[in-house]
C-alpha cells in the first residue's frame, strides 16, 4: 500500500531534480552566451557589444544629476550604476570590474509652482542613453568602442540594444577629458559615492 505512494514521490523528486538541472543549464548557457566572461557583465555579448540595462531606474541606485539648460544636451541627466558597484567604491575608491554607469537624458518642461516661478522638471521624452561597463582587464582589444578601461556606448530609443558609437575615442571620451584623473567618471559630482551626508 505505501509502495505506489513512494513510487511517486520518487517519480516527483526526480522530475523536479531533473527540472532544476534543466533551469540551472539553461541559466548557465544564456549567460555564457550574453555575456564575454561569466560573472562579468550581463550587458555586453561575446563580441563587446554593450546593451542598455533593462529597468535599471528601479534596480540600480542613483548617483545623481545633471541639469544642462542648453544644445543638443539640453535636459535632466540622471546617472545610475548598481548599489554594489557603490559600495564597492565608497570601499575601494574605484570601480569594481563589470560596473555599470548608465546616463539617461530627459527632455524637460518649466512652470511656475507653489515652490516657485519657473521650475524645471524631467518629462518622459527619452532623448538617448549613454552606458560604460568597466573593464580592469583590456577584454576587447580590437573593438573600438572598449579602451580606458571602460567599455562605451551611446544607445538611441529607437533601438536600446544597439550602440550607435563606433569609436570611443571619437565619440565618447572628450566629454569625459576633464575626468581624466578620476578614471573618466565625474565622481566629485555624484553624491551617492560617498558616505557623507546619507
Amino acid at each position: 500500500m505505501n509502495t505506489p505512494a513512494l513510487s511517486n514521490n520518487h517519480i516527483l523528486s526526480a522530475s523536479l531534480s531533473f527540472l532544476t538541472a534543466l533551469v540551472l543549464s539553461t541559466h548557465s548557457q544564456t549567460a555564457n552566451t550574453a555575456s564575454n566572461e561569466p560573472g562579468f557583465s550581463p550587458y555586453v555579448d561575446k563580441a563587446g557589444n554593450i546593451s542598455l540595462p533593462a529597468d535599471f531606474r528601479i534596480t540600480m541606485a542613483h548617483l545623481g544629476s545633471w541639469f544642462a539648460p542648453e544644445g543638443d544636451g539640453r535636459g535632466f541627466h540622471d546617472v545610475y550604476t548598481e548599489a554594489t558597484s557603490v559600495l564597492y567604491y565608497r570601499k575601494h575608491g574605484k570601480f569594481p570590474d563589470g560596473a555599470t554607469i548608465v546616463k539617461e537624458v530627459r527632455a524637460e518642461k518649466s512652470g511656475d509652482y507653489t515652490t516657485g516661478k519657473n521650475i524645471s522638471f524631467a518629462t518622459g521624452e527619452i532623448k538617448q542613453w549613454f552606458v560604460m561597463i568597466k573593464d580592469t582587464k583590456g577584454r576587447f582589444p580590437g573593438n573600438l568602442n572598449w579602451g580606458d578601461g571602460w567599455g562605451w556606448a551611446l544607445i538611441k530609443t529607437d533601438h536600446t540594444n544597439k550602440n550607435v558609437s563606433t569609436n570611443y575615442q571619437a565619440d565618447c571620451i572628450n566629454c569625459h577629458m576633464p575626468a581624466k584623473e578620476n578614471d573618466w567618471i565625474y565622481v566629485n559630482e555624484y553624491p551617492t559615492l560617498t558616505t557623507r551626508n546619507r
